[in-house]
């Protein structure tokens, strides 16, 4: 196709400068033209890369559910990468309305160097580049294990921790298996090594398992029947 059959007009062009060199905050300008064109305009609206926007640094936290460990060579390396090319990949968050803070999904890394080294924020006035994607807590670990796995980094104890939280949040196995795109069997080898299986050891994983809501009811409802047991004895 040709390329000057998509090029923006003199005039439009013209216009947009006009009204930044108007705009008090520059950088805010920038951003809400993006945001615009991101969500009304372009056909791609749909892939969260077309939507990439810029940050504070202080407006980013780490997840809660994703314990991540910083290798000292690595991190230096990363540094060395970032402020000789730039920020090349955004970070993927979730805005989370009850911490009113974007939290990380992919990226943490990413993130750190930013928080650590001055002369990086310097580069971009302390603002991260992110794309956000909307998702619940259980679709947020399952897109870490993803973005994880396909980079071949996701460890076993992490993988076995979240999955731990996922059955608790009450997934079932093969929904898990499916979200993190794993094998039936590599859902029971994480059970047992969280000891998640360990709550029914007298059962078969072939079986229903509960999340730890659905063994407090039926405690209670036990204790309950018990109770009323004893009263009618009485």
């Amino acid at each position: 196709m040709s390329d000057k059959k998509y090029l923006l007009s003199d005039l439009l062009k013209q216009q947009i400068q006009t009204e930044y060199e108007k705009s008090e905050d520059k950088m805010g300008f920038v951003c809400s033209l993006r945001e615009w064109l991101h969500k009304e305009i372009s056909p791609l609206k749909h892939q969260p890369i077309d939507g990439v926007r810029w940050v504070y640094i202080d407006e980013v936290v780490a997840n809660d559910y994703n314990p991540n460990s910083v290798a000292i060579k690595e991190m230096a390396l990363l540094h060395k990468s970032i402020q000789q090319d730039g920020y090349t990949q955004p970070v993927v968050v979730v805005w989370d309305e009850s911490k009113g803070k974007y939290v990380i999904v992919d990226g943490f890394h990413r993130t750190t160097i930013m928080k650590t080294y001055e002369d990086i924020q310097k580069t971009t006035n302390k603002m991260l580049p992110v794309v956000v994607i909307e998702k619940d807590m259980n679709e947020r670990m399952a897109a870490t294990v993803r973005h994880n796995r396909a980079r071949g980094t996701h460890s076993v104890v992490s993988m076995s921790d979240m999955v731990f939280s996922m059955l608790h949040r009450g997934m079932d196995d093969a929904s898990i298996a499916n979200e993190l795109g794993m094998e039936a069997e590599e859902i029971k080898r994480l059970k047992t090594i969280t000891g998640f299986a360990k709550l029914f050891e007298d059962k078969e994983y072939s079986k229903a398992w509960e999340t730890r809501h659905q063994i407090y009811l039926r405690k209670k409802y036990e204790q309950e029947q018990e109770t009323d047991t004893s009263a009618n004895s009485d």
